[in-house]
């Protein structure tokens, strides 16, 4: 949904309410709190959408346990904010979204946090049939000329750095996962995620031919595609990963330049929930019925 779609949908915080009303609870409303269907909407002047349980006595609203709760800033600025998120390939930093949206950086990156989190804790099914997986290392550059010390975010590129490693696995035509890889890149650490996201029954995975991965016979089909030879062998290659992890490194390069490692797990997250919504032609809608999942 493009900004002037959203613009003529919702231009005001009745329309808004009004929405979110039918994707979270349709034609019978419930109370979030203990479930009750027994409420009753309540009228009060200045606040829209105020609801009071009979069961358990609480007031609430629409947004109750979700990223809007407690929110001061209007929704329709929160539904632009997520339309700008959403239709950036390679995102959009706080301080672009504050200009677009006439507000201060402070509140603008505490919005796209919170849509972050909300992508994030997407989850989906094992990954199955052809899956490429991958490792990258996402970090900046040697502050000084010629300094190829490893330290910091910067130094040498790939393994031996400092820079933060990250594994995925994408589905080839289907879905991506990717993590920050905490406990490194060795063959536990890598057996233990692809035990997480990847069905091993009937499953052909494909990797380069670090290490990591010789555990993989064990479990499943697994083929190597070794780069230093050639970069396709048939339909043994890791391109499509090789492409999702481009569209990671250019929204770190280009939008965003660096980012701390308390927060790139919400990065990740972002990247990871617009490949897995790129076919979805309603993907504004899917993220809001994803915040009452």
């Amino acid at each position: 949904m493009n900004l002037l779609t959203i613009f003529k949908r919702f231009p005001d915080q009745e329309a808004c309410i009004e929405f979110l009303e039918m994707i979270r609870w349709g034609d019978e409303a419930h109370c979030p709190h203990c479930g009750s269907p027994a409420v009753a909407r309540k009228s009060e002047s200045g606040r829209i959408g105020r609801w009071n349980c009979h069961a358990c006595t609480n007031s609430f609203n629409v947004l109750s346990g979700t990223i809007f709760e407690k929110t001061r800033i209007p929704l329709q600025k929160w539904f632009l904010a997520i339309g700008l998120l959403i239709n950036a390939k390679k995102s959009v930093s706080s301080c672009q979204l504050a200009r677009d949206l006439d507000m201060n950086q402070k509140s603008a990156w505490y919005m796209q946090q919170r849509i972050r989190a909300a992508m994030l804790t997407e989850e989906g099914e094992l990954l199955q049939g052809i899956v490429e997986i991958d490792e990258t290392y996402v970090g900046g550059k040697p502050r000084k000329p010629n300094d190829h010390s490893g330290g910091g975010w910067g130094g040498f590129s790939g393994r031996g750095t400092k820079k933060q490693a990250v594994v995925g696995a994408v589905e080839r035509g289907g879905r991506v996962v990717a993590r920050m890889a905490t406990e490194g890149v060795s063959a536990k650490a890598l057996s233990k995620f692809i035990r997480a996201t990847v069905q091993p029954f009937g499953t052909l995975a494909i990797t380069d031919e670090w290490g990591g991965y010789s555990r993989l016979c064990d479990t499943m089909q697994h083929a190597v595609v070794r780069h230093r030879r050639q970069y396709a062998d048939g339909i043994v290659h890791t391109n499509t990963i090789e492409g999702f992890w481009a569209l990671v490194k250019r929204a770190w390069y280009g939008t965003h330049h660096r980012y701390s490692r308390r927060y790139m797990p919400l990065f990740i997250g972002e990247a990871c929930w617009k490949y897995n919504n790129r076919k979805n032609a309603d993907a504004f809608s899917g993220f809001l019925k994803g915040c009452f999942a």
